[in-house]
């Protein structure tokens, strides 16, 4: 009799290739996190929201799709756009087009803090990330990361435009 446990059991290799991916997927992000936290008061999740409302046409979203960009419910969100309304960061307004929408849409405040946050983290990113690995590594993760992202779900997740991605080159 085939216990299924072991049916279902990922083989030494696999483990081992997993257990490098689980440890990535714990660490990266307490890293980033305390990097933000400790010189710009915010996490991870929050530069985010930010960066990608700045890197947007006229610096709005429907949150909606923001959540997309996020893989984030529309409650968790919320939460976090209303910490970033009250410091001044982020505003809502209605969608005049269709009223069943709502746009998040970076202040002014919002642009400098992003202006203010976004070198040390990238930064960190280029020292944790790039510094770590060879440019064709850095190809091959990306292959990597969009593959395994299209198995999870056909949401593409969030991209930069392509002059954003020019200019932070």
């Amino acid at each position: 009799m085939v216990d299924n446990a072991d049916a279902t059991s990922l083989n030494p290799q696999e483990l081992d290739v997993w257990a490098g991916v689980a440890t990535l997927l714990e660490r990266l992000p307490a890293a980033l996190d305390a990097q933000l936290q400790r010189d710009s008061g915010l996490t991870n999740f929050e530069h985010g929201i930010l960066f990608a409302l700045y890197s947007a046409p006229d610096s709005s979203l429907r949150l909606s799709v923001l959540a997309g960009y996020a893989s984030c419910t529309l409650s968790r969100l919320s939460r976090a756009i209303s910490r970033l309304e009250a410091k001044g960061w982020v505003r809502r307004e209605v969608d005049p087009a269709d009223g069943r929408f709502t746009f998040g849409i970076l202040t002014d405040a919002g642009r400098d803090k992003v202006v203010e946050s976004t070198p040390a983290h990238h930064a960190l990113i280029r020292h944790l990330v790039f510094e770590s690995i060879s440019a064709a590594q850095a190809q091959t993760l990306s292959s990597i990361t969009r593959k395994i992202s299209a198995a999870i779900g056909p949401d593409a997740g969030w991209r930069p435009p392509q002059e954003t991605a020019a200019q932070q080159s």
